[in-house]
């Protein structure tokens, strides 16, 4: 069964700003810029309440189309998140039968990476 109209709504934090041009949502705070595209979703996007909160619409919507409303709240979610708060990946190393080595170099600009899949050359990776 179809939904005529879903609609859920997100405060947008003080020193956010979030655009939305052609489904491309464009967040932008103290730590920087992010972009997304939600083109490939069956969905509404509108800043109401001057800039304060987001509303996300679904017309006519079947089940999946439901989820993609929180779905794409959630990914804002991040968005704002990344451009206020920061975010940091750590990288890790794991391997099966082949024990790698890896080397940040003295200038912390280079990784070697030694007995990748057991070869015998190094490869050396910018950081």
């Amino acid at each position: 069964m179809k939904t005529i109209l879903a609609a859920q709504t997100m405060d947008i934090p003080d020193g956010v700003k979030v655009e939305i041009k052609a489904k491309q949502i464009r967040v932008t705070g103290p730590r920087g810029q992010l972009t997304r595209n939600f083109k490939h979703l069956n969905l509404d996007f509108q800043i109401i309440e001057g800039g304060k909160k987001l509303k996300v619409e679904a017309w006519f919507g079947s089940r999946k189309t439901m989820a993609a409303i929180r779905t794409a709240l959630s990914h804002i979610q991040n968005l704002i998140n990344g451009v206020t708060k920061g975010f940091r990946y750590k990288m890790r190393f794991v391997y099966a039968h082949f024990p790698i080595n890896a080397i940040i170099s003295s200038s912390n600009d280079n990784i070697e990476i030694r007995n990748f899949l057991g070869e015998k050359r190094v490869c050396m990776l910018m950081i």
